[in-house]
C-alpha cells in the first residue's frame, strides 16, 4: 500500500529543491532502486553527481571513508577549498580530525546521560502540548513539534530563553536556505557570494557567529560552564582546543541540526497519527514505545540526503565514478527501500528490526543527537496521546523546499481533548 507519495513522473530532477516542495519525490527514488542505483545526474549549479538509492550500498560506502570521504563538504553544492576550510564542522572531515571535537562532546550526548534528561523533557512536554491543545485546531509544527526541540536546544546549549526564538530562526534559514519562506537569501535565488565564507553560504551564519562569541563572553564573565558549549571549549589530553572557527561552526550545528530533523519528525508523526485510522489507538493501547521513535524518523527522513566524495576511481554497480566525483547517499530513499522495509509506505509502529538511517547509521558519522531525538520523540507522543481522543487535519499541509532538509512546514490539525 502506497500512502502519500507525490505525484512526481518518476524522474524527478532531484537536484532542484523544487521537486521536493511538496514531499520526497518517492516515485523517482522506487525507479532508480529498482532500474539504476548507481544514476549521474547533471547539476545546474556545479558539476554533476552520482546518486545512490538503495539501502544496502549506502550502509556500505557510508563506512568506507577511505573511499568515499565527507572531506570535500556535505551538501551537493561546489565549494573552493577556502569555502571548505571556513565552513567545514567534524561532519566535513573523517578520521583523527573528526573523532578530536566528537570525542569532545560525545560522553554529553550519551545513552545514559540522555536517558537522565527524561523528566525534564516531560516537564517542557506538559505546558506546550497544554497551550497547543487549548486551540482545538492549530498548526502542529508550529506550535508542538518546533517548540520542544528549540527548548531544549536551551538546556544543552546553556542559553537564555528569551533569545531562543531567534536561534531558531537562524538554525532555519541556515538549513533550509533554499525556502523562502525562512531567509531573505534563497540559495539557488539570489547572489550569496558575500556570504561564502560562512556556513550554509548564508546571512545567518554570519549573526550566529557573531552571537557565538558574544555568549561566550558573556558565560566567561560570569564563570558560567553549564552546558554543551563550555565543554568543547576545554582543551583534549594533548593540551590542544579548537580554533575559534571551528568553535563558531560547532554552535552553528548544534543551533540548526539540533532543531530541525527532530522537528520534522515529530511534525511528520503527527501527520501520521491525524491521517492514518488506527494509529493514536495503538500508540494508547499497546507496548509500541520501544520501537515506534525509530519507526517515526524512517517514516520522517528528515536528513533527506548526504554528500561523500570519491578519494579513488571506483566501480559502483557498473558505473565508473572517478575521484573526485560527489556522491549522494539519499537516505530518503533508503528508508524505503522494499528490500530493507517490508511494506515501506506505511508507518508501522512495531517494526522490529528497523535499520532505517535517519540517524547515519553503520559509519563513524552516525548522529551525535540520536539519542536525544529518541527521548524527546517517544516522550513527546507519550504525552500527546494521553491527552487526546481525536485528531485530524484541518487543512493544505506545506513542505519545506529543500532536497537537503524534508519535513513539514506547516500542519494544520484539530484535536478532540481526553
Amino acid at each position: 500500500m502506497t500512502i502519500w507519495v507525490p505525484e512526481d513522473d518518476g524522474f524527478a530532477d532531484l537536484g532542484s529543491h523544487d521537486s521536493f516542495a511538496d514531499g520526497a519525490p518517492y516515485n523517482t527514488f522506487a525507479r532508480m532502486r529498482r532500474d539504476i542505483p548507481c544514476a549521474w545526474s547533471d547539476f545546474e549549479y556545479g558539476r554533476g553527481y552520482w546518486s545512490i538509492s538503495r539501502h544496502d550500498d549506502i550502509v556500505r560506502m557510508i563506512r568506507d571513508t577511505e573511499t568515499f570521504t565527507s572531506g570535500h563538504g556535505i551538501r551537493m553544492e561546489d565549494q573552493t577549498e577556502e569555502e571548505y576550510l571556513a565552513r567545514r564542522t567534524f561532519q566535513e572531515v573523517d578520521g583523527a580530525a573528526h573523532r578530536k571535537v566528537r570525542m569532545k562532546v560525545a560522553k554529553a550526548f550519551s545513552a545514559p546521560v540522555i536517558a537522565g534528561f527524561e523528566d525534564q523533557v516531560r516537564t517542557l512536554c506538559g505546558p506546550i502540548l497544554d497551550r497547543a491543545l487549548a486551540m482545538g485546531t492549530f498548526d502542529a509544527t508550529r506550535e508542538i513539534a518546533r517548540e520542544l526541540p528549540m527548548r531544549m536546544l536551551g538546556q544543552i546549549l546553556g542559553t537564555p530563553e528569551e533569545d531562543l526564538p531567534w536561534l531558531v530562526e537562524k538554525g532555519d534559514a541556515l538549513m533550509a536556505n533554499a525556502d523562502p519562506d525562512f531567509t531573505q537569501h534563497v540559495v539557488d535565488r539570489l547572489e550569496t557570494d558575500a556570504y561564502r565564507l560562512m556556513p550554509f553560504n548564508s546571512p545567518a551564519g554570519a549573526e550566529l557567529y557573531d552571537y557565538a562569541r558574544d555568549l561566550m563572553d558573556r558565560k566567561n564573565a560570569t564563570g558560567d560552564t553549564n552546558g554543551i558549549l563550555h565543554m568543547v571549549l576545554q582543551p583534549d589530553e594533548t593540551g590542544e582546543t579548537i580554533s575559534d572557527s571551528e568553535f563558531r561552526n560547532f554552535f552553528c550545528l548544534l543551533v540548526a541540526a539540533g532543531n530541525d530533523t527532530t522537528r520534522y519528525s515529530i511534525a511528520a508523526g503527527i501527520q501520521a497519527l491525524a491521517r492514518q485510522p488506527g494509529l493514536l489507538q495503538a500508540l494508547q493501547t499497546g507496548d509500541l514505545w520501544g520501537t515506534a521513535p525509530d519507526e517515526i524518523v524512517r517514516w520522517a527522513s528528515p536528513a533527506t540526503y548526504f554528500r561523500r566524495t570519491a578519494t579513488r576511481d571506483v566501480e559502483v554497480h557498473g558505473q565508473l565514478v572517478r575521484k573526485g566525483d560527489k556522491v549522494i547517499y539519499w537516505f530518503a530513499s533508503a528508508n524505503r527501500d522494499e528490500a530493507m522495509f517490508p511494506d515501506p509506505y506505511r508507518l508501522d509502529l512495531s517494526r522490529r528490526p528497523n535499520r532505517q538511517l535517519g540517524w547515519g547509521q553503520g559509519g563513524p558519522h552516525v548522529c551525535l543527537g540520536m539519542h536525544l531525538a529518541r527521548l524527546e520523540i517517544r516522550v513527546l507522543f507519550q504525552e500527546l496521546v494521553a491527552r487526546i481522543r481525536a485528531i485530524e487535519p484541518a487543512g493544505p499541509e506545506a513542505f519545506v523546499r529543500s532536497n537537503f532538509v524534508g519535513g513539514l512546514k506547516r500542519l494544520p490539525v484539530t484535536v478532540t481533548p481526553s
